[in-house]
């Protein structure tokens, strides 16, 4: 059977499927993509998992209020999108290792490659109430910056990057980072990080290997054989 490739409608479902098959959501998270400079379109407040191929997406306005099918933490995505031209999808999600860095206070600092993508180590928002206002959704924003990822202590993460493909890796790669932090703390060793010349080298974006992440979040997706992956 021949695949048609997908749109960035379908990549949004994909990335949402993918986020739940690697256990970086639970019952909660959203995906989120930009259509243009005015709009975005965002998952239902459904498990991620749940999404299927003909899902429909919930357009949203960057600067007029949410439609009532959207949660209210899409303000966040909102806010981001508004701040950063450049972003062209966001992930929030709620991966049990950066979860649990966040609980004593940290983000992971550069300890291996994945890492380098948020050197020196992406901020951290020290508020673990859910953001759920303009006014603290765009406080958010101001501290992400020209960031990745931004870290909400206690409450997930949110990843950012130009496509989908690029945000989802973003959430495994974050993910894996803190993974990596707190494998390290029982030795009582801080780690060697990475100097700057280092990360940022390891961190530039690669295109090939955002594109051997991206097979991989969806390679055993086998509900979607249709789209060209």
């Amino acid at each position: 059977m021949r695949r048609t490739p997908p749109t960035f409608e379908d990549e949004v479902r994909l990335a949402a499927r993918a986020l739940a098959r690697h256990r970086l959501v639970h019952a909660y998270g959203h995906v989120s993509a930009r259509v243009d400079q005015q709009r975005f379109v965002v998952t239902p407040p459904h498990p991620l998992g749940r999404i299927q191929l003909d899902t429909p997406l919930v357009p949203c306005s960057i600067d007029r209020d949410l439609p009532e099918a959207a949660l209210p933490e899409v303000r966040l995505h909102q806010e981001i999108y508004r701040a950063r031209p450049d972003v062209g999808a966001i992930c929030r999600f709620q991966s049990p290792h950066v979860m649990a860095l966040s609980a004593i206070g940290r983000t992971p600092h550069v300890l291996h490659g994945l890492g380098a993508y948020f050197a020196p180590r992406p901020p951290m928002w020290d508020d673990p109430t859910l953001v759920r206002d303009r006014e603290r959704a765009a406080a958010v924003a101001v501290l992400l910056g020209s960031e990745r990822a931004i870290v909400l202590r206690g409450n997930g993460a949110v990843t950012v990057g130009p496509s989908v493909r690029e945000a989802a890796c973003h959430a495994f790669f974050l993910e894996d980072a803190a993974q990596i932090a707190l494998a390290v703390l029982p030795s009582g060793e801080h780690g060697i990080p990475y100097n700057p010349g280092q990360a940022a080298r390891r961190g530039a974006g690669d295109t090939s290997l955002y594109d051997r992440m991206w097979e991989f979040l969806v390679d055993d997706d086998v509900d979607l054989p249709e789209v060209n992956r």
